[in-house]
């Protein structure tokens, strides 16, 4: 059967927070994109608590009133729970300039928010329309599409955006898959009605609480605006062998072990299924060339401590299409130096401080008693999502300055 074929000057798969910003972003330059997405909005996404840095995307995708106006959780930092030791983060009180408040939001309403905002812009999404192989032996690649009746057809492109997230979609097509460096960990997660009475609890920000006695064993808690809370555990993969069936009752227990937790989900409900995660840090051995480039967890996935991904995405989005922008324009674009370097930068900041959490350096920082203040905004600025400002010098030098200042912490 011969099969329709269509021509577009961008195909970008996926419609989450990358895909529908970069649409956005060549849609205002006259690009028209056309977004395709294997599942239905909304639907379920990890990822949940935004840094201020994906404000600044936001604008730029003139995006921002719809997602002021949709009721999301205001969030003004993070704070940090180990035995009886509590930090706050105020992101701001930070180094970087930019945006010093987000949200937290529920990824199915935050993501169709965004896509929605998109298709009123102008951007075509097609939903249910499932990538089947890519070609890329001409100068203009062609994608086989399955649409939501089952039948195929080709598109041919002059370029395409991978923002396929954890589907990493053209990774596994174009066997571009590389180990990551960073060790297998696990998460369980649902969410839960909190009924948190506590009126010293801070809604306004996301708590990260370190297991007791398992200081590589961590917890979130990011609570929404309708009273409820994303809950989750992270360890390594044989940390939950002695919870094989059941990963609420798992989570219901491991919170009981964290006395500030404990008392916080004394009251808690339990009524959605869980959900779990595991090996989920991922690389690739290319990040873009002339006929593509991946974007967000498309292409590295770290880990969701620092809550880096949905930012990391939004950036990806805006370097990307700069870089797509003057190529579409005619001009020579090296994609190693002009995309896959400025976005690796911040992605190998965060890597530092992930490291440092899961060795410890950086817990001895965050729970120092006794901070420097001007130390303290330039660590607040990174947890921030501002991991691309090279003025804050623990961006430049990430892991000397991380590694002194927890060498001056741990000794005191």
């Amino acid at each position: 059967m011969l099969l329709s074929r269509e021509s577009k000057e961008v195909v970008i798969i996926g419609a989450g927070p990358s895909g529908s910003i970069a649409a956005a972003l060549l849609h205002q330059q006259g690009v028209k994109a056309l977004v395709l997405e294997k599942a239905t909005f909304p639907r379920f996404s990890i990822g949940e608590s935004l840094l201020p840095a994906c404000m600044e995307s936001l604008k730029a995708a003139n995006m921002l009133d719809a997602v002021n106006s949709a009721g999301f959780q205001f969030k003004n930092g993070a704070a940090f729970n180990w035995q009886g030791q509590y930090t706050a983060f105020d992101f701001t009180d930070k180094f970087s300039l930019g945006e010093g408040t987000t949200y937290q939001v529920q990824r199915a309403q935050f993501d169709k928010v965004l896509a929605d905002e998109a298709e009123r812009q102008g951007v075509e999404i097609r939903y249910q329309h499932e990538i089947l192989s890519v070609d890329l032996s001409s100068d203009s690649p062609v994608l086989r599409v399955k649409d939501e009746h089952g039948l195929e057809y080709d598109v041919e492109a002059k370029f395409i955006l991978d923002a396929s997230g954890f589907g990493r979609v053209l990774p596994r097509l174009l066997d571009l898959e590389s180990p990551s460096c960073l060790p297998p960990r696990k998460a369980i997660f649902t969410h839960i009605i909190d009924n948190i009475e506590d009126e010293e609890y801070d809604r306004e920000k996301i708590l990260v609480s370190v297991h007791p006695t398992s200081k590589d064993v961590w917890y979130w808690l990011i609570p929404f605006s309708n009273g409820t809370c994303s809950f989750g555990v992270v360890g390594e993969p044989e940390f939950f062998d002695r919870y094989p069936d059941n990963h609420l009752e798992a989570l219901a227990e491991l919170a009981s072990e964290e006395p500030r937790l404990n008392a916080l989900l004394s009251k808690a409900d339990y009524p959605n299924p869980s959900g779990t995660i595991g090996g989920y840090s991922a690389n690739v051995s290319t990040l873009a060339t002339k006929q593509f480039a991946l974007l967000g967890n498309a292409g590295e996935f770290l880990d969701p401590v620092f809550s880096s991904g949905v930012t990391i995405a939004m950036k990806s989005a805006e370097l990307s299409v700069a870089a797509l922008l003057r190529q579409l324009n005619g001009e020579s674009v090296d994609w190693q130096s002009e995309y896959a370097e400025p976005l690796l930068k911040g992605v190998d900041t965060f890597r530092c401080y992930v490291e440092g959490w899961y060795k410890g350096t950086l817990q001895d920082v965050i729970f120092y008693p006794s901070p420097d203040p001007k130390i303290k905004q330039m660590i607040c600025s990174i947890l921030a999502g501002y991991a691309w400002d090279t003025d804050n010098p623990y961006v430049k030098n990430p892991e000397r300055r991380l590694n002194t200042l927890a060498e001056i912490c741990a000794a005191e």
